[in-house]
């Protein structure tokens, strides 16, 4: 297998579909040249706990913990602790498993101590043995409401206790305005660290929206000398995971690779270099290109270990002669 071309890589991840081509990305490049910056707009407390939905998904990937059948959570996991809780009457529309529960505790109990988001996630990663470096999008709280008609839903509300059946009709992200992009990913990119820039495969309104929308941060991308390389969600009108295909139907949005880079383009004039989509897309290339950006076409479904590394094999390579 050729190495991967290029240094220093930084990726903006959600959950389980960033999670994949972050693990790609980590196996194609050395030890520490990969930064991983996560939406952390899925964050809450639940039972007294600081949960990092996000965060926990890319770490447990990165480790190999996670449990590949279902995207999430960990391998061979048990819920004895959660079925008890229930018996005592607590809330269990959130499945906290016993190993997952650990994770949740230690990051609490650091936080409590006065430790930010990012130092316990660095910390959290290297206990578990992971290369990459791992930085939450911000140490001050953000948090994505789903709008559903009259209702205003706490993401995981939505997307985990109603099973993201509400239609959608917008999201908020209570608090970014206040909030700082993560300092240590500004020094990158004010150093001109990163090669490149990925945007990892993640549903662009409520994994990698609440990313870009804290104050400077994707003008910081745009200006940054790295091209801005975004691999799409959406396959042949579908989400591999997640509900970003409905999203974007019910938000009267085509749900297709030309309706995500219509997105991006829009929202974000001038930031994307490159836009990655899969082979069975490969008529809306003109479409996309027509928007100012160069169309690259690949095979970017990835069940395997291998199709993960072949797919950042692919984005690494981008651009270079």
């Amino acid at each position: 297998m050729a190495p991967a071309a290029g240094g220093a890589v930084l990726a903006l991840s959600g959950g389980v579909g960033g999670a994949k081509l972050a693990l790609g990305l980590a196996d194609a490049l050395p030890d520490g040249q990969l930064h991983v910056v996560v939406n952390t707009g899925d964050d809450f407390r639940h039972l007294g706990l600081h949960i990092s939905p996000d965060i926990d998904t890319l770490l447990y990937t990165l480790s190999g913990l996670s449990n590949e059948q279902q995207g999430w959570g960990v391998a061979d996991e048990t819920f004895r602790a959660l079925e008890a809780l229930g018996r005592l009457g607590a809330e269990t529309w959130f499945l906290l498993g016993d190993r997952d529960l650990a994770t949740h505790l230690r990051r609490t109990e650091l936080l409590a101590a006065g430790r930010s988001l990012s130092e316990v996630t660095a910390e959290l990663a290297a206990r578990l043995g992971i290369g990459a470096h791992v930085y939450p999008m911000s140490d001050q709280p953000v948090r994505t409401t789903v709008i559903c008609g009259d209702r205003r839903l706490p993401f995981q509300h939505y997307f985990v206790a109603e099973r993201c059946e509400p239609a959608v009709d917008g999201f908020t992200f209570d608090g970014v305005e206040g909030a700082v992009p993560n300092p240590a990913v500004m020094s990158l990119l004010a150093d001109d660290v990163p090669e490149r820039v990925v945007i990892c495969p993640s549903n662009p309104y409520v994994s990698i929206d609440p990313v870009l929308a804290l104050p400077g941060f994707w003008q910081a991308l745009r200006d940054c000398p790295a091209p801005v390389i975004l691999v799409s969600p959406i396959v042949a009108g579908a989400a591999l995971k997640g509900p970003a295909a409905k999203m974007m139907s019910e938000l009267g949005v085509p749900a297709s690779a030309l309706g995500v880079a219509r997105h991006y383009c829009e929202r974000y004039p001038d930031l994307l270099d490159y836009f990655v989509i899969d082979a069975s897309d490969g008529t809306l290339a003109p479409e996309i290109a027509d928007l100012g950006v160069e169309v690259a076409t690949t095979a970017t479904v990835m069940k395997s270990r291998e199709d993960k590394v072949r797919l950042a094999q692919f984005v690494l390579e981008i651009g270079h002669p």
